[in-house]
């Protein structure tokens, strides 16, 4: 239990304190009080990617994609505010008084060991609430996430247009996206722009390339400005954390098409609807010349999937690849987004892959059950009980 912990118990010398202090605040700031340094100690031990602080609830985990609440009494309203309030810092406390939510990047020093969190504070019932994400400190390898080597050099073979990763939250894209980055960074001689909503895997300086990064909300007020500044800040690529609205989108496209690289996250379950959501963003009296742009401005959709394994904890990565070939450009100017399955299935020696073949693979490999992959194929029914291929 969380209130049973003594300092030797969570690895921390008795004489010395722990402190949990946003980016921007000095070294006199205050720390966290006792319970959530706890809390997050035992959240990294459980190599959770979540950590939620809601009244009427006990500290909840997401382990491996799973909720598991510790062995505490639910928490007050009171205790989640004076819990979480001490860490927000001073600049955004203003606009969670008018808005209601914030996201704040805020490092965590514990026994020498520096931890960084995602913090969104938001209120519910008039109350508040708060969502800790873990970010681990390495970025990860393309190999550590699942992602195949072959897929990897393709995108990183782009010098120009769009990438764009989509998928539900927590599947993966952050860590993605930073993967990419770490390795053009290693590959070339890139100026490599990101605008994020709050910063999440830092990038030290050194090697061939030089990484900007600008956090919305503190170095930036918006997607959009952070772009439209940013385009004269000398950028080969930049990443965009999320395209939310209509003007980040269009800058975004007419910066993929004035010969810079753009990455960049959408929240859909398919390139479908990564597709459809970028065009819906515009007035309907714009989306023929948005198509149009996008077909040929744009590269790859990759769309992904954490499943749960077989064996172990740890998720498994399935995804879809889809390569913006020559007939998918001719489905995308034409509206008919339902022609990209044939297209996507036509397109193996481009290197595009579906997800059914995917998942196929997964289970041929003994990563997933066939319960899993019958959850998430297309058609269940080709996958037959006991048998690891199709």
């Amino acid at each position: 239990m969380i209130r049973e912990f003594t300092r030797q118990e969570i690895g921390v010398d008795p004489d010395e304190s722990l402190v949990f202090i946003s980016e921007q605040s000095q070294p006199t700031a205050p720390a966290a009080p006792v319970e959530l340094d706890a809390i997050l100690s035992v959240a990294i031990e459980r190599e959770a990617s979540d950590v939620h602080l809601t009244p009427g609830y006990p500290p909840v985990l997401r382990v491996h994609g799973r909720l598991a609440s510790l062995d505490e009494p639910p928490l007050t309203p009171d205790q989640v505010q004076q819990m979480v309030q001490p860490v927000v810092p001073r600049h955004l406390r203003e606009q969670f008084d008018q808005g209601k939510n914030l996201d704040c990047s805020l490092p965590s020093t514990c026994n020498g060991e520096l931890h960084r969190f995602r913090l969104n504070v938001y209120r519910a019932q008039g109350h508040w609430c708060a969502c800790f994400r873990h970010i681990e400190s390495q970025v990860p390898t393309f190999g550590e996430l699942g992602l195949s080597q072959e897929l990897a050099a393709q995108l990183l073979q782009c010098t120009n247009g769009m990438i764009i990763l989509t998928g539900v939250t927590g599947s993966g894209k952050s860590s993605t996206l930073a993967a990419l980055v770490h390795h053009f960074r290693e590959k070339g001689s890139y100026h490599i722009l990101t605008i994020e909503e709050p910063i999440e895997f830092q990038h030290a300086p050194g090697g061939p390339s030089m990484v900007t990064q600008r956090e919305v909300g503190r170095d930036v007020s918006t997607f959009a400005e952070g772009l439209k500044y940013g385009l004269r800040q000398d950028p080969d690529i930049i990443l965009v954390g999320e395209i939310r609205d209509w003007e980040t989108a269009q800058i975004a496209l007419s910066a993929a098409e004035t010969g810079h690289l753009i990455l960049t996250t959408m929240h859909t379950r398919d390139a479908k609807g990564a597709l459809t959501r970028f065009v819906d963003l515009f007035p309907y009296q714009a989306q023929e010349d948005v198509r149009k742009q996008l077909a040929m401005s744009l590269r790859w959709i990759i769309t992904q999937y954490l499943l749960p394994p077989v064996e172990g904890e740890r998720r498994v990565l399935a995804l879809e690849a889809l390569r913006i070939n020559q007939q998918v450009q001719i489905a995308i100017r034409s509206g008919k987004i339902e022609a990209i399955d044939s297209a996507a299935q036509m397109g193996k020696r481009d290197g595009m892959i579906t997800l059914d073949e995917d998942i196929q693979r997964l289970v041929k490999l003994g990563k997933i059950s066939v319960e899993t992959a019958r959850c998430f194929v297309r058609d269940p029914d080709t996958i037959k009980v006991g048998a690891r291929t199709w």
